[in-house]
């Protein structure tokens, strides 16, 4: 029961602030136009800092030299999803925009914030090789994921090498090219530095649960708990993506850490980042809200279940 309360306890806390969010437009102290402010800040300043602190700690020489199985696990475990995060997403929609938010909830989890509170709490003899492991999916969110699917180049009838590269100039890339640069240096950081950009980053998620909350207040809730596709997309990434996960990975010479990092980071509700990244760019974020407040609300009874039967498996 305990891994349930642990899980139980982080969704209160994520729904909680959603729902802070949520009063403050309907009882007027805030408009929903703040939620383009909060927007801002996170694409500027929050998410940037959690990239920025992230590779800054984990990737260093001396950890990807004792870890290369875990990173190369990793690798595979996104490839295989690849294909089924772009074609899906192609079936339950005709509009560019929202089959790349399904794409991006597919292929990346909210392993970060959800997945490193959970699995501090249930493995903790394990967090730091979680940490790692995760390292090669951060990769792909801020080279793909974020440039390509989230913040896509607008058709203004610029072409050539400049319209390729133009969605990689955003603060979040350059965060993580600086995490790179100095956590392969080893350079000793000042205590301000490092103090500042871990307080940055841990804004990150509680801003983006009241910027969830502020984008649910200004739309029809029949609409964001109608959509049949949030539902299907939902019951693929914390169901069917993980059952199959555990059945592939029992046939496969994986080591327990390998086989428990692996679960934890595909049995993580939908990501945040695609509620936050295309509100500061003028797009309507329903859809991702949808899918962020029903999948973290599912999220609820599957993942104990599914950590319940990955114990039973290993």
């Amino acid at each position: 029961m305990e891994i349930f309360f642990s899980s139980l306890n982080q969704m209160a806390f994520l729904f909680l602030l959603i729902a802070v969010g949520f009063l403050l437009v309907k009882l007027r102290v805030v408009t929903a136009d703040a939620g383009r402010v909060l927007a801002k800040l996170e694409n500027t300043v929050f998410i940037p800092a959690l990239v920025l602190g992230t590779f800054m700690e984990n990737f260093t020489a001396d950890k990807l030299a004792v870890s290369g199985r875990l990173l190369l696990v990793s690798a595979a475990v996104l490839l295989v999803m690849l294909p089924v995060a772009i074609f899906l997403p192609r079936l339950l929609s005709r509009d560019r925009f929202i089959q790349n938010i399904y794409t991006y909830g597919l292929a990346f989890s909210n392993f970060g914030f959800m997945g490193n509170a959970v699995v501090a709490a249930m493995f903790p003899a394990i967090f730091m090789e979680y940490l790692i492991f995760v390292l090669p999916l951060w990769v792909a969110i801020y080279l793909w994921g974020v440039p390509k699917l989230l913040i896509p180049a607008e058709e203004s009838g610029v072409t050539g090498l400049w319209a390729k590269l133009k969605p990689f100039c955003n603060p979040m890339f350059g965060g993580m090219l600086l995490g790179i640069v100095l956590g392969l240096s080893g350079l000793p950081l000042p205590p301000w530095f490092t103090g500042a950009v871990n307080a940055a980053g841990g804004c990150m998620s509680p801003v983006a649960m009241l910027l969830t909350g502020i984008t649910v207040a200004a739309v029809d809730l029949k609409k964001l708990f109608g959509n049949g596709g949030v539902y299907l997309l939902s019951a693929v990434r914390l169901v069917i993506v993980p059952l199959a996960a555990i059945g592939i990975f029992t046939l496969l010479p994986l080591t327990r850490t390998e086989f428990i990092c692996g679960i934890c980071s595909l049995a993580m509700p939908l990501g945040l980042n695609t509620i936050v990244v295309p509100s500061a760019y003028g797009k309507d974020p329903s859809t991702a809200a949808g899918m962020t407040i029903v999948s973290h609300l599912l999220a609820c009874g599957t993942i104990p279940l599914i950590f319940w039967l990955m114990m039973q498996t290993i």
